[in-house]
């Protein structure tokens, strides 16, 4: 497609798309969905009415990205780019431009009717519009409350009673205005929020003929039998045909505590088997789960944060003052004009808007860096945290650790042993098992179902039957302690002599150790000056625990500068620590990626689940972490600083603006008409300087 660059500078362009009139918003979505999967992009932002795309890409990354962002846009054609249907459906965008007309409509006809419309109508049509403000004030005087609409009433009806319709119908106009923008904002951030919790499956385990087989998630059609293995997500609405599970349904209806599901009982898209495994027929498909998620948020104060919920609190106590400043002005100054100025100005009006949309924003503004925030308490809680705890593998560690070597202890070779494991360690999400997977895949080794079926043991490894022969795959501690198991005659020397510098999985067969594989599991390049600019942010404790030898942990904590460090710890002890830490008073960040983190993840003051790791500690986290790179939980810290920051600079410009207008009315200064345009101007204005991210 031929487009023209308009503007450019190291890391951004503004180009414009050759295209005959506007784009449509399926148009505009497509063009921002492909060109957001082009290398190096950071951020797209698209206009479908002016046809202009502003790319932000990745300023390391040099002219070779730049020159494969042009050459991407210029084979770009709208009908060749396949973008998940429910991402189209749920864009926001119609939203957007739906809320964009409402409101330039509602200004054009405000200032049209005071420019055209005679006043005997304007007072007519005045006073109809402001029923609906007097009967949410009574209705709240009735239930004995004295909130924000009984000031809005009482306003505009001493305007009206005064005959100056003027102040009244743009009293009247400004607060529409307002609704209209909180409304748009928290309609798009509950959209926005729920497409990023939106079900994210790949593949899973179609029951065919009596085999399971792995399968794109697209081909499962309504009758489908699906087997869900433990600490995976459930893609699907559908009834239990086999199995008993334990199933996690927090992402949906908000429950801590997992649901036993069994026989005959009904399953959700989205929940996640925390224990045990399923065979569903599926009766629907995920694509609902978006509506779900909508309605789960929206009946929830999962959004608010505490510093929300005091904004309200704090908005509605603040009437009665206004209320008798109001009647201590008329008594000092017996001037019903000053009186009003006080009437006309309150400082509610924009606590109420701007401290929900600084959240919202900074949600947005995190969503930007591929960091998932399920809510504005959880951007709180990382600015109040001092301690922040990691999971060692897959965290501090690459994401992605590899097979360095396999030892063969059966007389076996050491490929037809790696096949075998990683026929067991496919069914399990974990960055180990998946290194396993992937070295045997990438030996080209056929690793079809060989076994009956697997038993996982959390935290420790993987139990199943090869023919008639038992077989275990898994820690030190599960093989040789908990299975009893024997290193054959012969090899003692073989495995005292095993490298040290990898971190060993063990597999036995009948009792017999058959192989060890070596597994590389090196430091992430930035683990330790990430670490220092975390306690640059404010970290005084940072802590690393895991299920590791101590030898292995020493050496991990010492390369990346860890404050302290536990090795050989089980889930259950990752926990505890996150909940004593707590009970002593400190706030807690816990950072994992693996099925044995979530009882750690779900402890703590916020957990925080990184790369593309279990789905279970992805559900159970407040927050999820998309990038490769340990700088982004700097990027979340500094985000939710920010917002902190942001909150009390709102305060001071609310009470210092509002407290200026109700001081020049109270002197004689400004007409009340004036103090009331003001107020909601600022207003309005505070409002939008909060959404600048969002919009």
């Amino acid at each position: 497609m031929k487009f023209i660059i308009l503007h450019e500078t190291a890391a951004r362009m503004r180009i414009h798309m050759d295209l005959p009139g506007s784009m449509t918003c399926r148009q505009a979505d497509l063009l921002q969905y492909y060109t957001e999967q082009l290398e190096g992009v950071i951020r797209v932002k698209v206009s479908e009415r002016t046809c202009n795309v502003i790319i932000n890409y990745d300023p390391a990354a040099g002219k070779t990205i730049r020159e494969g962002i042009i050459k991407g846009l210029q084979h770009f054609q709208f009908d060749r780019v396949d973008m998940p249907e429910d991402l189209a459906e749920n864009s926001g965008r119609e939203m957007g431009r739906s809320y964009k007309e409402k409101i330039v409509l509602k200004t054009l006809f405000h200032y049209g009717n005071r420019l055209f419309l005679p006043r005997p109508l304007r007072m007519t049509r005045c006073m109809f519009r402001s029923m609906k403000f007097y009967r949410e004030g009574l209705g709240l005087l009735m239930r004995r409350k004295l909130e924000v609409p009984v000031l809005d009433a009482t306003a505009i009806g001493v305007s009206m009673a005064r005959g100056d319709i003027r102040t009244a119908s743009s009293v009247m106009f400004l607060l529409e205005v307002g609704e209209l923008l909180e409304e748009w904002t928290h309609k798009k951030s509950v959209g926005d929020l729920a497409r990023i919790m939106s079900l994210n499956v790949d593949k899973v385990w179609r029951r065919q003929d009596g085999q399971d087989v792995l399968v794109p998630y697209t081909q499962i059609k309504t009758g489908d039998q699906v087997l869900i293995h433990m600490g995976n997500v459930i893609a699907f609405d559908g009834t239990v045909l086999a199995g008993e599970a334990m199933v996690n349904q927090a992402s949906l209806t908000g429950e801590s505590l997992p649901v036993r599901k069994c026989q005959g009982l009904t399953v959700y898209a989205g929940t996640v088997v925390e224990e045990g495994e399923l065979l569903i027929e599926v009766k629907s498909s995920g694509d609902s789960r978006y509506e779900k998620i909508v309605t789960m948020i929206e009946d929830s104060e999962k959004l608010k944060s505490n510093l929300e919920s005091k904004a309200e609190h704090l908005a509605d106590r603040l009437v009665p003052y206004t209320f008798a400043g109001t009647g201590l002005t008329y008594l000092l100054t017996r001037d019903t004009t000053r009186t009003l100025s006080v009437l006309m100005v309150d400082f509610s009006c924009a606590l109420k808007l701007a401290m929900p949309i600084s959240v919202l924003s900074a949600i947005r503004e995190a969503g930007q860096h591929r960091i998932t925030v399920k809510g504005g308490k959880f951007l709180e809680a990382v600015a109040e945290a001092d301690t922040i705890v990691f999971d060692k593998t897959g965290t501090l560690t690459k994401a992605r650790p590899r097979v360095a070597r396999v030892f063969s202890f059966n007389g076996e070779e050491e490929d037809e042993l790696l096949r075998i494991s990683a026929c067991l360690e496919e069914h399990f999400p974990h960055s180990i098992a998946k290194a396993v997977v992937d070295a045997a895949e990438e030996k080209g080794l056929n690793h079809d179902e060989m076994h009956s079926k697997v038993e996982y043991i959390v935290a420790h490894g993987i139990a199943t039957t090869i023919g008639d022969k038992r077989a275990v795959i898994g820690s030190y501690h599960f093989v040789f302690e908990d299975e009893a198991c024997q290193i054959p005659e012969g090899k003692e020397e073989l495995f005292k002599n095993l490298p040290e510098e990898y971190s060993h999985l063990y597999l036995a067969i009948e009792g017999k150790l058959a192989a060890v594989i070596c597994i590389e599991d090196p430091i992430r390049q930035e683990a330790r000056e990430a670490v220092g600019q975390l306690r640059d942010c404010g970290l005084s404790k940072i802590v690393m625990m895991t299920g590791d030898s101590l030898r292995t942990a020493a050496a991990i904590a010492g390369k990346v500068g860890v404050d302290e460090f536990y090795a050989e710890v089980l889930p259950e002890d990752k926990a505890s620590f996150v909940q004593t830490e707590r009970e002593k008073g400190r706030k807690v960040m816990m950072v994992g990626d693996g099925i044995n983190d979530s009882p750690a993840l779900s402890a703590a003051d916020v957990g925080i689940a990184i790369g593309d790791g279990a789905e279970l500690a992805r559900e159970v986290a407040d927050i999820t972490i998309g990038a490769e790179s340990l700088f982004e939980i700097v990027t979340l810290k500094q985000i939710s600083d920010g917002l902190i920051r942001r909150i009390q600079k709102n305060y001071r410009i609310i009470v210092g603006i509002n407290s200026s207008l109700i001081l020049l009315g109270v002197l004689g200064i400004m007409a009340p008409t004036r103090s009331a345009l003001l107020h909601n101007l600022s207003t309005i204005a505070i409002g939008i300087k909060s959404m600048e991210d969002i919009l």
